[in-house]
């Protein structure tokens, strides 16, 4: 729920600075910002919860802390070439695939009840899905309406 508050929180204070700065609301800006900043949280998770998030990776893959420290860092930087135009639509092409990708991992941490932050087998289990799936969906109609189209 905190990423979609920063998501949407971010996305509306940008739109007004760049409304009280330029006279215009800059939504494409506004959502790649906003974008940007999410996925920084995300990252941030990777390094912090990198226990947890190891534990979400389907058993059948190897080196899941490397894959989870480096999917992390990947976040950062495609958060950054949002940022910057001549980056913008590959990247948001990126990131779909990549939240794509990751769905997999998000199921099987509902599947097996995992609390990513605290590496727990007591998380909320499949009804989590619920939410999780619409809100992936969510994420990649936002990246490509705000990089892909754009």
């Amino acid at each position: 729920m905190i990423v979609l508050i920063i998501l949407f929180a971010t996305f509306g204070a940008s739109a007004g600075v760049n409304k009280l700065i330029s006279g215009d609301w800059q939504y494409v800006l506004s959502g790649n910002i906003a974008m940007f900043l999410m996925l920084c949280f995300t990252a941030a998770g990777h390094f912090k919860f990198s226990a947890g998030m190891e534990q979400m990776i389907p058993k059948f893959i190897p080196q899941k802390r490397e894959l989870v420290l480096t999917t992390g860092l990947l976040e950062i930087l495609a958060g950054v070439a949002l940022l910057f135009p001549a980056l913008r639509q590959t990247t948001g092409l990126l990131l779909i695939l990549f939240f794509i990708l990751i769905l997999p991992a998000n199921i099987n941490a509902a599947i097996h009840h995992i609390d990513y932050q605290k590496a727990t087998f007591d998380g909320h289990g499949p009804e989590y899905l619920w939410f999780r799936i619409p809100m992936q969906a969510l994420l990649i109609f936002w990246v490509w309406f705000f990089a892909v189209k754009s």
